[in-house]
């Protein structure tokens, strides 16, 4: 029998590997094929060439004059209102490192597709040539006149901390890194369904992390403002559980500084196993796997463990082995298993509602509506254990997810806009199916020329 699983396990790998590999082959054809994932085009009306004279000068004089007079009024008369940039340095991109901002244009470009095809929102790539936190922060803020928000993509930490902190202080429209706060909120609704299925409350579970860079720090933060209490968890770096004895991080890590004041009150020191003994949820978002998590590992757990291995391009254990081991719940970050923690599940729909009532900010709160908003689609669909949260087929969850962000944002008086819930939704829902509907029309009538096979 043992034989006989480990054969099923290779041909698996094998499988997956092969599976894993296409994505990327593909892409080496497409890229080339497209010369860019994204383009500019018109929105206005363009009857005839005496248009122009509206759109450009001499008409254009009359809304420029409107702007000076009250700033404001550059929300409309332009497109800020719906336009992010999506900035990065190229320092920690993918699973890939430090490749720097001409190699990471291919990621920003995606993520600007995904903004507009899910969340209908404008977003374009910018990568600056730069690994100094200062002048990312100065640079970024120079361009705040031409953006409604700021997405920070792939930055090396712990700069990244201090550069989000800093311009989410200093800048007056929504400044969010989705390494940080999209990973954060969408493991939430998954973490809130997990246990929903379990009957277990967020306040009483006792949780192991294993990583500790921007993502599980955020991640920590955020489940410990939606109810978690902190002295249930324990998080482990590349050198062992973090407590208040690891005065080697008071200066060089002040965010894990933090979590060894918040966390792991009994001082429980050791690695990864040490962490994980008794513990009932696992979030793992550490380095790619397999075998960052051991099958023995998981069996010391409390009973029917829920197990979230997230690192991509392959999770710290693979699914089925972690099931074999007793795991009840498996989540991964990737789209061939059930339950994948994807960022797109969050990002494109959390501007779109932030977008949409021109918030200065966005909040915590706003995160956690969302993951909110997240897992009671998934609950109203029907909630088992490999359906915790929807996928990005799932495009209707993107309005709800909006109008929460939306109404936290009035809710919390960061917005400059107060529109209804009905309002929101509609809006939403209109410009996402926008979105979608152009992309068809475009390939329809071969102004997007599909591959050949």
């Amino acid at each position: 029998m043992a034989n006989h699983k480990a054969t099923t396990s290779e041909k698996r790998i094998k499988e997956l590997l092969l599976h894993a590999k296409k994505p990327g082959e593909d892409a080496m054809k497409l890229h080339p094929f497209y010369k860019g994932k994204i383009e500019v085009i018109p929105k206005c009306c363009i009857r005839n060439y005496d248009d122009f004279a509206i759109w450009y000068t001499p008409g254009v004089a009359q809304p420029c004059k409107d702007i000076y007079k009250q700033p404001e009024k550059v929300f409309e008369h332009t497109n800020k209102w719906n336009t992010v940039a999506v900035i990065s340095d190229g320092t920690r991109v993918l699973g890939l490192g430090d490749i720097g901002p001409r190699a990471a244009l291919p990621v920003m470009e995606g993520k600007a597709l995904l903004f507009k095809y899910l969340g209908g929102v404008d977003a374009f790539p910018i990568c600056l040539d730069t690994k100094d936190p200062d002048e990312f922060i100065k640079t970024v803020k120079y361009l705040e006149p031409c953006f409604g928000g700021i997405n920070l993509e792939d930055i090396a930490q712990p700069k990244c901390f201090r550069i989000l902190d800093t311009l989410r202080r200093e800048m007056d429209i929504p400044v969010w890194h989705d390494d940080q706060q999209g990973t954060a909120a969408v493991t939430l609704a998954g973490l809130i369904n997990a246990l929903k299925l379990q009957n277990k409350k967020l306040s009483e579970s006792k949780i192991t992390m294993v990583g500790a860079g921007a993502a599980n720090i955020c991640i920590a933060r955020m489940i410990i403002l939606a109810g978690v209490n902190p002295k249930n968890i324990i998080m482990v770096d590349t050198k062992g559980t973090l407590h208040r004895d690891r005065k080697d991080l008071t200066q060089s890590h002040p965010e894990k500084w933090e979590m060894c004041l918040k966390t792991n009150p009994k001082v429980i020191k050791g690695d990864i196993p040490e962490a994980m003994k008794g513990a009932e949820v696992l979030l793992a978002l550490s380095q790619p796997g397999p075998d960052i998590i051991k099958k023995e590992w998981i069996k010391i757990m409390a009973p029917k463990p829920i197990v979230f291995v997230c690192a991509n391009p392959v999770p710290e254990i693979w699914p089925w082995e972690a099931a074999e081991a007793g795991a009840d719940i498996v989540a991964t970050g990737r789209s061939d298993f059930p339950n994948q923690v994807n960022n797109s599940l969050g990002f494109p729909a959390i501007f779109r509602g932030a977008l949409d009532v021109r918030a200065r900010t966005i909040t915590d709160e706003m995160c956690i509506a969302a993951a909110e908003a997240l897992a009671k689609y998934a609950q109203k669909k029907g909630l088992s254990k490999k359906h915790l949260i929807p996928t990005m087929k799932d495009w209707q969850v993107y309005p709800e997810e909006a109008v929460a962000v939306g109404l936290k944002a009035i809710e919390q008086d960061v917005a400059r806009r107060v529109l209804t819930e009905e309002q929101l939704r509609k809006n939403a829902r209109e410009m996402i199916q926008r979105s979608i509907k152009t992309v068809k029309l475009l390939q329809r009538e071969k102004i997007i020329r599909l591959p050949k096979d």
